[in-house]
C-alpha cells in the first residue's frame, strides 16, 4: 500500500508507530491525521516534517467532510487507526467524549474507507487498533484469546469494545477489508504522564507520593512500544483480513511491584541511596469498576505472523526511566 494514513500519530503509539513507517516504508505517502488533544505531542516527530513520503494533518477523525477530503486527495489505500480518548480515569468522568472519539470516529473512517474504495478490496486494509480491556477481567489464572468473549467494565473499554464490533460488522456487512488487534499495557519514552509508569516516574523524581489503587496486588501485562510497533507492522502488512490478533509482553507485574521497580530505577538513576523513595508509596481508595488482571496469549500472532516481544521488562523499564530523568 503506498498511501497509509494513520490516525493518532502524534500519541505516545501513534507517533512510535508513524516514524516506524516513515522511514521504514520511504516508498510509502504515510498521512497523520491528530487533533492535538492534551495528549498529542506533535513536537515528537517535528524532525520528520519536510520529509517528502509524510504529511500531517490537525483534525478530528470524527469530521467526515475533512475525513472524506483526506481520502481524496491522498488516495488514501490503508488505515491504521489508533487516534483514541484511552485514559480509563477520565472515562469515568466523562463517558460521552469516549463514545464521541471512541465510537463515533471509528465510524466516520470505515463510513470513508467504504465510499472512497467502493467494493474495490483488493490491496487495501483497515487496521483498528485496540485494547486487551474489552475482555474484562481475569481472575489469579488464564489468559485472553482472540476467542475470548467481550466483557468490558469501564467507559473506555466498552467505547474500545463498541468500535471493534462496528469494524467486523463492516467487513462481514459490507466485505470491507478490516483487521483488529487487542493489545495489552504499553509504555516506553514519550507516554503521557497520567498513565501509570511516567506518572510515578515523575512524581519518584519530584518527591511526590505515589499514589496505588486498593492493595496495589492487581496485576498488568507490560509491552515495550517498540515491540508493540514491530506487531502492527506484522499485521497491517501480513495480517489475514477479517482477523483478530492479541499482542503482550508477556510482563506480568502486580501494579505494587512495578512502582516498586520503578522506585529503585528512578532513586538508581537519580544517586540516591537505594530504597530512598519507598516512603513515597501511598494506597488510596480503589478506582471504580478496576478490572484484576489482564494477560494475552499471543501463540496466532506468533504462529501466523512470526512476531514475539523482544524488549525484557527490567531493560525496558531502565530505559524508560532514563528518558524520563534525561528530559527533567
Amino acid at each position: 500500500m503506498k498511501n497509509i494514513l494513520i490516525t493518532g500519530g502524534a500519541g505516545f503509539i501513534g507517533a512510535h508507530v508513524v516514524r516506524h513507517f516513515v522511514e521504514k516504508y520511504r516508498e510509502a505517502n504515510v498521512v497523520n491525521l491528530d487533533k492535538l488533544t492534551y495528549a498529542g505531542n506533535p513536537d515528537a516527530l517535528a524532525d520528520l516534517e519536510g520529509k517528502k513520503n509524510y504529511t500531517f494533518i490537525k483534525g478530528d477523525v470524527g469530521d467526515a467532510a475533512l475525513v472524506a477530503r483526506i481520502f481524496a486527495t491522498h488516495d488514501i489505500e490503508g488505515v491504521i487507526h489508533l487516534a483514541a480518548e484511552s485514559h480509563v480515569d477520565r472515562s469515568i468522568g466523562a463517558p460521552m467524549v469516549f463514545a464521541t472519539t471512541n465510537v463515533m470516529g471509528t465510524l466516520v473512517l470505515l463510513e470513508a474507507a467504504r465510499a472512497h474504495w467502493n467494493g474495490k478490496w483488493e490491496g487495501r486494509k483497515f487496521y483498528q487498533i485496540s485494547t486487551d480491556e474489552v475482555y474484562g477481567a481475569l481472575g489469579k489464572e488464564g489468559v485472553f484469546t482472540e476467542e475470548t468473549r467481550y466483557d468490558p467494565h469501564s467507559p473506555y473499554s466498552a467505547s474500545k469494545a463498541a468500535a471493534d464490533h462496528f469494524v467486523r460488522a463492516y467487513h462481514d456487512t459490507y466485505g470491507l477489508p478490516t483487521v483488529v488487534s487487542n493489545c495489552t499495557n504499553n509504555y516506553g519514552p514519550g507516554q503521557f504522564p497520567e498513565k501509570l509508569i511516567p506518572l510515578m516516574i515523575s512524581n519518584i523524581v519530584a518527591g511526590r507520593e505515589l499514589p496505588v489503587y486498593g492493595d496495589g496486588t492487581n496485576v498488568r501485562d507490560w509491552i515495550w512500544v517498540g515491540d508493540h510497533v514491530e506487531a502492527i507492522d506484522a499485521v497491517f502488512n501480513r495480517g489475514e483480513v477479517g482477523e483478530t490478533y492479541l499482542a503482550g509482553g508477556g510482563n506480568e507485574l502486580r501494579n505494587i511491584d512495578l512502582v516498586r521497580t520503578l522506585v529503585r530505577l528512578v532513586d538508581e538513576a537519580m544517586g540516591r541511596e537505594q530504597g530512598t523513595s519507598e516512603k513515597l508509596i501511598t494506597f488510596v481508595a480503589d478506582r471504580a469498576g478496576h478490572d484484576f488482571r489482564y494477560a494475552a496469549d499471543i501463540g496466532k500472532i506468533e504462529r501466523e505472523l512470526g512476531w514475539r516481544p523482544k524488549m525484557s521488562i527490567e531493560e525496558g523499564l531502565r530505559r524508560t526511566v532514563e528518558w524520563y530523568v534525561g528530559k527533567r
